[in-house]
């Protein structure tokens, strides 16, 4: 009997169906854990984690951010930015270049190099997102991916 007076049930199933199987900061802060710990083993062979990986994403797909809109958009302080663009800059995936708009500021643009590996490192990110999604159907895929689109960006 456990301190409650209740017979625990061996398993994991107990914690499963306690309080914070249904508690959503959970189960999203759960998924996200599960979610990195898998994208960050698959993109380890190719030298990346999810945050440089999102950078070399954000910088191969065009979009030229700057240093300051990536932080903002990764939700993550500056700083961090700064060490992640400076060690992919080091592996010349990544260069800093004058914005043509504003000549005090630097987007981020992907090397040839950087898309190529951006361009192997999406097949793995993708297959840990349908390894993840096995037990979903496409429809639920999508209807997920609109619902964190909604969480992710509210406004």
């Amino acid at each position: 009997m456990s301190a409650s007076g209740k017979t625990r049930t061996p398993g994991r199933d107990v914690l499963r169906d306690s309080v914070l199987g249904g508690d959503l900061v959970f189960l999203l802060a759960r998924a996200n854990a599960l979610t990195l710990a898998a994208a960050n083993a698959a993109l380890a062979e190719h030298g990346l984690k999810a945050r440089s990986y999102s950078v070399l994403a954000l910088a191969a797909d065009g979009a030229r951010p700057t240093q300051r809109e990536l932080a903002e958009f990764l939700r993550l302080d500056p700083s961090q930015v700064v060490a992640l663009v400076d060690g992919l800059e080091k592996r010349h995936l990544v260069e800093r270049r004058t914005d043509p708009a504003d000549r005090r500021a630097n987007v981020l643009v992907a090397t040839d190099a950087g898309r190529d590996l951006f361009a192997r490192a999406q097949q793995a990110a993708r297959a840990v997102e349908l390894g993840l999604l096995a037990t979903v159907t496409p429809e639920e895929h999508e209807r997920l991916a609109g619902l964190l689109r909604l969480l992710a960006f509210p406004d």
